[in-house]
């Protein structure tokens, strides 16, 4: 094993990948000569050269579309968005022409793409660099959505999404680019669509994904205090995502809580709810429970952006709820 940071995890995974495929090249804003606005492709220009490590201009539509058309023609493209609140320029590629080649040329077509880069809130960025759109990219057929929590996870996941034949979009975070946790020396992949329970527990069930599972843990630990056991569930995958390890949770604890960075209405934990109500509605004990942010454009005032945000509190509050308890 060895210790690593969440953007030499993702710079491994891309440099391991391109190492054993040739198609295989990366683009984005400052990728090359500057190592990756947050230093996720430091080395990879030096190693691989200017035609497979490619900064581009600042045109999120345009090299969009260059992923998606070098895509269509036998190579495998990592578009790096410094921040997936730039993806919206390149929408139009990802959407009408990345998700939907493969059906609309009746599988004459693969579409072998990751988009990844940095989603939801990083501090004071303001109301157009807070934003969460796993729910938008989601909720599109022929898209994969990837949210790692952790090193271990982020490169497992990703290698897997470079070698998948249909776009994935891998979502990271700028507040998790300098987490360190150990990961096996050698290669490993973790399959697409698993989810995993980081915590076992027998009173209820809290799902959640990305850098905000991190307040469901410090819940836990509080909880614990009180003799009230967790079972935290990481979805690592958005879509396709795991129901039967979420449904398979709630059947043994009874009580549903769902943590997410993301605004309420149409959100992931709202596809969530109406599946466990649908398949699991007699094993619920309580009403399921969701955490998002509030339903408005992220603040930059410190102030309010720390009660828009969820944190452990609000986690602990709804984990009470669900147990009838003060």
């Amino acid at each position: 094993m060895k210790t690593v940071q969440f953007r030499e995890a993702i710079c491994e995974a891309m440099s391991e990948e391109m190492r054993r495929d040739e198609s295989i090249y990366l683009m984005g804003e400052e990728v090359a000569e500057y190592n990756g606005a947050y230093k996720a492709s430091k080395g990879m220009l030096d190693e691989f050269g200017a035609k497979r490590v490619i900064d581009t201009p600042i045109a999120e539509l345009g090299f969009a579309g260059v992923a998606v058309g070098s895509a269509m023609n036998g190579l495998r493209p990592i578009v790096e968005y410094m921040t997936f609140n730039f993806s919206l320029v390149g929408i139009d590629q990802i959407i009408n022409n990345a998700a939907k080649i493969r059906q609309m040329s009746g599988g004459q077509f693969n579409c072998p793409i990751v988009f990844r880069g940095p989603t939801g809130s990083a501090g004071q960025l303001g109301a157009t660099h807070s934003q969460a759109f796993e729910n938008w990219f989601a909720n599109t057929p022929g898209l994969k959505v990837i949210v790692p929590s952790n090193p271990y996870d982020a490169k497992g996941l990703l290698k897997a999404a470079i070698r998948d034949n249909d776009p994935v979009i891998f979502m990271e975070s700028e507040q998790m680019y300098g987490d360190k946790m150990e990961i096996p020396e050698g290669e490993y992949i973790i399959p697409i669509g698993v989810a995993d329970i980081k915590r076992a527990g027998t009173d209820v069930t809290i799902v959640s994904f990305g850098k905000i599972i991190k307040e469901a843990y410090k819940a836990a630990d509080e909880l614990a205090k009180e003799n009230i056991s967790v079972e935290i569930i990481d979805l690592r995958t958005v879509r396709p995502m795991d129901h039967a390890a979420i449904l398979t949770s709630v059947k043994k604890t009874n009580r549903l809580v769902i943590l997410e960075e993301s605004w309420p209405f149409a959100s992931i934990s709202t596809e969530i709810t109406y599946r466990v109500q649908e398949e699991a509605f007699d094993y619920l004990d309580a009403p399921i429970k969701r955490i998002t942010t509030s339903d408005t454009p992220a603040p930059y005032s410190p102030v309010l952006f720390e009660k828009w945000i969820p944190n452990y509190n609000d986690v602990i509050k709804a984990v009470k709820e669900v147990m009838y308890k003060k």
